[in-house]
């Protein structure tokens, strides 16, 4: 019984710790997104403690650099929140999909939702609405760690450091999760009909909706086509 027990918890250690492994690329672009912010939020007015407050307290960089933008070029309060909540609200469906894999009650549950990053949302996927709680985990690590540190980074040395994006890393992104897509798109013709609609539903709203909402329309449409798929 005893043994049983230990093979599982060594089977969950190795999951937290391959999840971990495969961040690290999303971890080095994830600190130079992080150094950027720092460097943005001080040129916007922002102190040391706000920079490094907002990502502890808020840890989104979409959200985060949105409401420095908005209010750095004058705007209000209200429209920096707004943008940040469209930019925000594709965790929405991220977290309805994970949300069957989570453990414990509400307050554990909430807790393991921190982990619903993109990168480690996407690393966590097995196919078919299936993810592995453990490597999700493990991949957030990582990039929460590099985000914070990247904050500070350029929040407390930002005239020191430069422009942290002529390095190129910010290019992991984008690319990671079109490999994803293409993987994706071998499941069959079902995968390939919802990647196509929920991508020109995107399309279709972008000239008109705020922005976040294409997105969000694209992950509302994939999640609802993944759910009948299976």
């Amino acid at each position: 019984m005893s043994s049983g027990a230990e093979t599982g918890g060594t089977d969950k250690r190795a999951r937290y710790l391959a999840g971990a492994r495969a961040a690290v690329p999303f971890a080095l672009a994830t600190l130079v997104l992080g150094v950027s912010f720092g460097v943005l939020a001080r040129s916007v007015g922002w102190g040391p403690v706000a920079a490094i407050g907002s990502s502890v307290l808020i840890c989104s960089g979409s959200a985060q650099f949105a409401v420095a933008a908005v209010l750095g070029s004058g705007g209000g309060m209200p429209a920096a929140v707004i943008a940040a909540v469209l930019l925000n609200a594709r965790f929405g469906p991220m977290g309805v999909a994970v949300a069957p894999y989570l453990k414990g009650g509400p307050l554990r549950r909430a807790l393991e939702g921190q982990a619903v990053i993109d990168a480690s949302w996407a690393l966590a996927s097995r196919g078919g609405g299936r993810f592995d709680r453990e490597f999700m985990i493990g991949a957030s690590v990582p990039q929460v760690l590099a985000w914070f540190g990247g904050t500070a980074v350029g929040a407390l040395g930002g005239d020191f450091v430069g422009d942290p994006e002529r390095l190129g890393l910010d290019v992991i992104f984008p690319a990671f999760f079109l490999i994803l897509l293409v993987d994706e798109l071998r499941g069959g013709r079902s995968a390939v009909a919802v990647a196509l609609i929920a991508g020109a539903l995107a399309l279709l709203l972008v000239p008109f909706a705020p922005p976040g909402v294409p997105v969000i329309a694209a992950c509302v449409a994939a999640l609802l086509g993944l759910r009948r798929k299976s």
